[in-house]
């Protein structure tokens, strides 16, 4: 196992931007997971690649000025596949951003060690080290939402495949020749297990729903909670199909925790309980017999706190003594 010690330590800070579509989540963190200053900044002003670095550029220094001590490096939450702090692909929905070394040029302006991973790795990182599965090595991490992210950590350690492509736990197959999905591939657990999905099989089998109608996943969780038939058999699917794909990936790593994220992790111990009823009779018992499903803990500051987390094992911001 492997411990902290913080014995002779200074207090060590680092600036976490996370990148989403829509704005930077940046901010100060400790090692301990405090965050001593945040702020969000929107992007919607923003239309080209060099307007959204300058924007990441001035997060940092805003972030840099807000703390007294010495600040160890710049964790950045990105989304798409990023290998060597270099965006790949997959940033849809920013202009720009292909085979562009961003660390580098930030390294390059700032001043500052800096390094990258894919936004969702970094949220399961922050619930690995500072929320759901604090203390665990081994760990599976989904959020489910609009889609179906997910991050795999090994023996403390996040898990990318090989170089940094894998690990799309979302795209899984569930279903052979199934429903297709956004990513070009026909039958992935986000096509059936995605809050998209049980929004639109809702919608499909509920003869009563106009096409008007608001329904999104909260509606759902309350029809459901009140017992309405229709909810209760989206629910259903949706359950199955999740614990479908959880009971692959615990056959596989055998992790101590599996922690779901999104907003509908949020609704109720009975999501995570139902899911883990439907685990105990797939999986197979030696590698589900320590496995427990958990809400996420940390919401929207996962991805913040695990930028964080990735520039203190990065830069040797503590030190290890393995008991």
């Amino acid at each position: 196992m492997i411990t902290l010690n913080h014995t002779n330590l200074e207090p060590q800070y680092a600036i976490g931007i996370d990148v989403g579509g829509s704005s930077l989540k940046c901010g100060v963190v400790s090692e301990r997971g405090e965050i001593l200053y945040s702020t969000l900044i929107p992007l919607k002003k923003a239309k080209t690649q060099g307007s959204i670095i300058a924007l990441i550029v001035e997060a940092i220094q805003t972030c840099a000025a807000k703390v007294k001590h010495p600040v160890l490096g710049v964790g950045i939450g990105f989304p798409g596949t990023i290998y060597n702090n270099r965006i790949i692909a997959g940033a849809d929905n920013l202009p720009g951003f292909k085979q562009l070394a961003l660390g580098e040029i930030l390294q390059d302006v700032t001043r500052y060690n800096v390094i990258m991973d894919n936004d969702t790795n970094l949220m399961g990182l922050g619930e690995m080290c500072y929320g759901a599965a604090k203390d665990c090595g081994d760990v599976v991490f989904l959020t489910v939402g609009t889609g179906i992210g997910g991050a795999v950590m090994i023996d403390n350690k996040l898990y990318g495949g090989f170089r940094n492509r894998g690990t799309e736990l979302g795209h899984i197959i569930v279903e052979h020749n199934g429903l297709a999905c956004v990513c070009g591939i026909k039958g992935c657990l986000e096509a059936y297990a995605s809050v998209t999905a049980l929004l639109k099989h809702y919608r499909f089998i509920h003869p009563g729903i106009p096409e008007t109608a608001e329904v999104d996943g909260r509606y759902i969780i309350e029809k459901y909670l009140a017992g309405e038939e229709y909810a209760m058999k989206a629910m259903g699917r949706h359950f199955d199909y999740l614990a479908t794909g959880i009971t692959s990936f615990i056959n596989i790593f055998s992790p101590e925790k599996i922690v779901i994220g999104g907003g509908i992790s949020e609704s109720g111990a009975f999501y995570a309980r139902e899911i883990e009823r439907r685990i105990k009779t797939l999986a197979v018992p030696v590698s589900s017999a320590n496995a427990l499903v958990v809400p996420a803990k940390l919401g929207n500051k996962a991805g913040l706190l695990g930028c964080a987390a990735n520039v203190f094992r990065k830069f040797k911001a503590f030190d290890y003594a393995t008991t």
